[in-house]
């Protein structure tokens, strides 16, 4: 029995000549199939602006740099992600300040915002953790009467929609990544996007050393005159990567439909687990399901002896299930620790990480993989009895 991974990339033959065209071509990197990658990637979105990055990291500093943040301004966020949301913010010389969460759903809770903004404050950086967006309409409200910058990490949640509306436009930017296991891939890499210009323009100066232009537009205009106006990086996301991208772009929403079909499979076959409970589905959103996570109720269990959630993440893993827990909370990490971080300060999110198991997901997975994967759960859960 083969093992079965949390996520897995989709590659076609399509996608291996795609990028094998550009390496035939004369730019590997500043070139064409950027710019195409970015309008189609925009047009698929909404948005009016789409900049492309090396990462989804890099893709949220962009966004932070652009949103200004800067030493002594706060940024609002919430623990129950990957470390570089929050990171973003200390590159900029900010300090994060994290919300609690939604106790059935894990995205950010906008009460818990309301009661952490400061003069300080300068931005909300939302979280479409698993792939079910925020209350965009309530965070957007919030960021209009405290006049703060709304960011969207989407980094889950490309293909998802919140009350008919594509993830994308619901924020002042959103951030999303091509990392393998996400819904489309470009190796590495990551995207603004956007309806303001300004925006778009900063983001586009601080992935190129903060430079005003590439070598293709001086190219183009037959000029060697550049300056740099930004302390930028080197945030380019290659035409190698750009054509993997658009190659996957196009089966986007296969692969969402895909993994919405798996995601009520699971959903079908847990309801009849007293001691799984899969997170809460907001009826006016539609999840694009990058995650699929459980709460184990080890209560339902019934048993006398002590048991824990690694009992049944160590279970699940020799049952050939390739598990995973997300995530830390953000400052319960060594890094946030030594900054002044103390536990405690989000107790829903808190508890709900000592609950929480991730389940395969991913478009590759075959009906009898899904099933698979709830007869281990159900077969550990018995064991464990």
């Amino acid at each position: 029995m083969s093992a079965i991974p949390y996520g897995r990339q989709w590659v076609t033959e399509e996608d291996i000549k795609a990028v094998s065209d550009v390496l035939r071509s004369d730019w590997l990197t500043t070139g064409p199939k950027v710019e195409e990658f970015e309008e189609a990637f925009a047009a698929k979105v909404g948005s009016r602006y789409a900049v492309a990055l090396s990462s989804g990291t890099a893709a949220l500093h962009a966004a932070a740099f652009a949103a200004r943040i800067g030493p002594e301004d706060e940024a609002i966020t919430t623990p129950m992600t990957f470390a570089a949301t929050a990171n973003c913010v200390l590159y900029q010389g900010g300090r994060p300040v994290f919300a609690d969460v939604e106790p059935e759903t894990l995205l950010i809770d906008a009460n818990e915002i309301e009661e952490k903004i400061t003069p300080k404050t300068k931005a909300i950086i939302a979280v479409d953790y698993a792939g079910q967006p925020c209350d965009y309409d309530e965070l957007k409200s919030i960021a209009k009467r405290h006049n703060l910058t709304l960011i969207a990490d989407a980094c889950h949640a490309l293909g998802a929609t919140y009350k008919g509306r594509n993830v994308g436009t619901l924020a002042d930017m959103t951030v999303f990544s091509f990392h393998p296991v996400k819904h489309i891939t470009t190796g590495e890499g990551g995207m603004v996007a956007t309806d303001d210009p300004k925006l778009a323009k900063g983001v586009r100066v601080f992935r190129n050393h903060g430079i005003t232009s590439d070598h293709r537009e001086r190219e183009r205009c037959g000029s060697w005159f550049y300056e740099m106006v930004e302390l930028g990086y080197n945030y380019r996301l290659p035409d190698i990567n750009c054509a993997l991208g658009l190659s996957q772009l196009k089966r986007l929403d296969q692969n969402v439909s895909r993994r919405r079909e798996l995601a009520a499979f699971y959903n079908g076959a847990f309801s009849e687990i007293e001691a799984v409970r899969p997170l809460i589905q907001k009826a006016d959103r539609d999840p694009s399901w990058h995650l699929y996570v459980v709460k184990l109720d080890l209560s339902k269990i019934g048993v006398d002896r002590k048991i824990d959630r690694k009992d049944i993440f160590s279970s699940l893993q020799d049952e050939g299930i390739g598990v995973n827990v997300h995530y830390i909370p953000v400052y319960w990490h060594p890094y946030y620790q030594k900054l002044g971080y103390r536990k405690g300060l989000c107790p829903v999110a808190e508890e709900a990480y000592e609950e929480i198991v991730t389940l395969p997901l991913f478009y590759a997975m075959s009906d009898s993989d899904a099933a698979q994967v709830v007869s281990a759960v159900k077969k550990t859960l018995q064991g464990l009895s």
